[in-house]
């Protein structure tokens, strides 16, 4: 199933077009094969930026034990040296987020330009389609995991506050050639996100949308909506998800649809939540719901803490209390 099917339905006046998108196995053409490459050099480091991350276990007793001890010199030289390799660390997956920052504004490029619909892109490049999709599942999957790391956010302040009080004792400080204060400025900005991939995807869709002046709204919000509404139907439609050769596809679905709605939410002036908005925020939800609970708690937050416009007077209380 390499190709994008357009199923026709007795619903499709009220819903929309369904389709069904091939996320597992669709192959670039040679249309697509530049910025395939270039997106797919940033994507085949995810899994070991996923692996990183999750071994990451932080320096807390260390960093107990020197602050407890502020005149013992060894154990002040023992936090520091569990301090810097996961400074290091986190430099690594900061400059992971500005290379997939970058992809993600090359796929919008290609997704978005004139003179084809978004359904028309979706159905000329299937391959980018499944990039944009592994890039919001990535992106979900290590803001799940970095909002159970609080050492992250503990390390990074020690490494600030002794990095300070070093620099006044003129201390050689090699790590600063790696780490230097505009670089742990902009870091820290980052790691105080809840979700800092997130955070740096619907910038970077709001940046490509003010930077593209010529290109209307609606190539860019209507490529998120048909994201979301395919995504919507595959996982509710029997006769597509029993298609999917992995379980895991399942998952990968509602990632994508709940990136691209809080995308579509940052993007759209009125959000995602609106009655004027072009996905179905009661269906996806129910979609959610549907699955199980520990499947969707990480998503179903995601959609109440990351999204821009759900507690608008104008979202109706039937979304919000779905939601609660």
């Amino acid at each position: 199933m390499g190709n994008l099917l357009k199923v026709l339905t007795c619903t499709e006046l009220e819903q929309g077009p369904n389709f069904f998108l091939d996320f597992e196995n669709a192959q670039p053409t040679e249309g697509e094969r530049e910025v395939w490459n270039q997106v797919n050099s940033v994507l085949q480091d995810s899994e070991s930026i996923l692996s990183g991350l999750q071994a990451y276990k932080g320096a807390g007793q260390e960093i107990r034990d020197a602050i407890q001890n502020p005149s013992d010199f060894m154990l002040q030289e023992r936090a520091w040296n569990s301090v810097c390799p996961l400074v290091i660390k986190l430099k690594k997956f900061y400059s992971f987020s500005l290379r997939l920052e970058e992809a993600l504004q090359s796929l919008l490029e290609c997704l978005t330009c004139p003179p084809f619909t978004p359904t028309q892109h979706l159905e000329r490049e299937q391959a980018l389609a499944k990039q944009f999709a592994e890039i919001l599942h990535f992106t979900l999957r290590f803001d799940e995991l970095k909002m159970r790391i609080p050492a992250i956010q503990n390390d990074f302040s020690y490494y600030r506050r002794t990095i300070s009080r070093n620099r006044i004792n003129n201390m050689n400080l090699d790590i600063e050639n790696e780490v230097n204060n505009e670089m742990a400025n902009r870091m820290s900005l980052f790691y105080a996100e809840a979700t800092p991939m997130l955070k740096t995807l619907s910038n970077a869709t709001t940046n490509f949308v003010t930077e593209n002046k010529t290109l209307p709204l609606e190539n860019t919000t209507d490529c998120l909506s048909t994201m979301a509404s395919v995504c919507k139907v595959m996982l509710e439609t029997p006769e597509y998800s029993s298609r999917f050769s992995s379980e895991d596809t399942v998952l990968f679905c509602m990632r994508v649809m709940v990136g691209v709605i809080i995308l579509y939410d940052h993007v759209h002036p009125n959000g995602a939540f609106n009655k004027s908005s072009k996905i179905d925020m009661k269906g996806c939800i129910k979609v959610l719901k549907e699955q199980p609970a520990d499947n969707v708690e990480g998503l179903l937050n995601a959609l109440k803490f990351t999204t821009k416009h759900l507690n608008d007077e104008s979202t109706p209380k039937n979304i919000r209390t779905m939601l609660q």
